[in-house]
């Protein structure tokens, strides 16, 4: 079998680049590719539940212009899995009820491109075509994804598809005997988003404590003019106008923007 990952693509060359769900027949270049991509070893029952859609979504990117019968052969490839908020790990930093039934999040499992096909998109259309799929689903919230901490690229690359990094695990991966830490990257779809942090919160409650200072004293005022006293003072009318006309701010308008 010609290994995908030797194609030479010349500067006169222009690959057609499509995009179909993985099926059997890509069995054999789907294990090719993971091998030739992640320092991970996946076990054959992974590769059969990818190509059979066993609980595995997938797309693969084929050349429609490469010749000698590989114009359906793939040459890059995104694989997720659909899971409970509730069962997933990261319910915890979801705003929305995780503990609710039907709550849903999408896992990326894996995603790679053979080298030679690599800065032409298609590592984005990919993820892209997974997005679109976690938004069509009304019960689903995020997108997530682990990136192992040296894979500069890899965080390089969701950074700029916008996805946020909100975890650092220790040691989350064990690789020919060492331990790696991981990068957890979110993206939230269908109006997801997570907690606010704790700084964030700090200034909502402190936001809500200074507009209900205000408040009072507005009353204060209001009922201190009542009196005669107020109605004799020329300066009187200025500070209630004052206080009235002062935006009154609400934690939408405070900053507080949750990531």
């Amino acid at each position: 079998m010609p290994r995908s990952s030797m194609v030479d693509l010349k500067s006169s060359y222009r690959p057609i680049i499509s995009y179909r769900p993985l099926r059997p027949a890509d069995l054999d270049v789907l294990e090719q590719i993971h091998g030739d991509v992640f320092p991970i070893r996946y076990e054959s029952e992974f590769f059969q539940n990818v190509v059979n859609g066993r609980d595995i979504v997938s797309w693969g990117a084929v050349d429609r212009n490469r010749p000698n019968g590989q114009n359906d052969e793939i040459i890059g490839f995104v694989t997720a899995r659909l899971v409970l908020a509730s069962e997933s790990e990261i319910g915890d930093i979801l705003q929305c009820d995780s503990s609710r039934s039907g709550q849903t999040l999408v896992y990326i499992l894996t995603l790679g491109v053979v080298e030679t096909y690599r800065n032409l998109g298609i590592a984005s259309t990919l993820i892209r075509e997974v997005l679109k799929y976690a938004s069509s689903i009304p019960t689903c919230r995020a997108v997530y994804l682990h990136v192992i901490s040296y894979n500069n690229p890899a965080i390089h690359f969701y950074k700029k598809m916008l996805f946020k990094c909100v975890r650092r695990l220790h040691d989350f991966y064990f690789i020919n005997g060492q331990h790696y830490d991981s990068y957890l990257f979110v993206y939230y779809v269908n109006g997801g988003r997570s907690p606010c942090s704790p700084l964030e919160l700090a200034v909502v409650v402190v936001t809500c404590m200074r507009n209900g200072f205000k408040a009072m004293a507005a009353r204060l005022w209001k009922h201190d003019d009542k009196s005669p006293k107020w109605s004799k003072c020329k300066e009187s009318w200025g500070l209630i106008r004052t206080t009235q006309t002062k935006r009154v701010l609400t934690p939408e308008d405070s900053g507080c923007e949750c990531v």
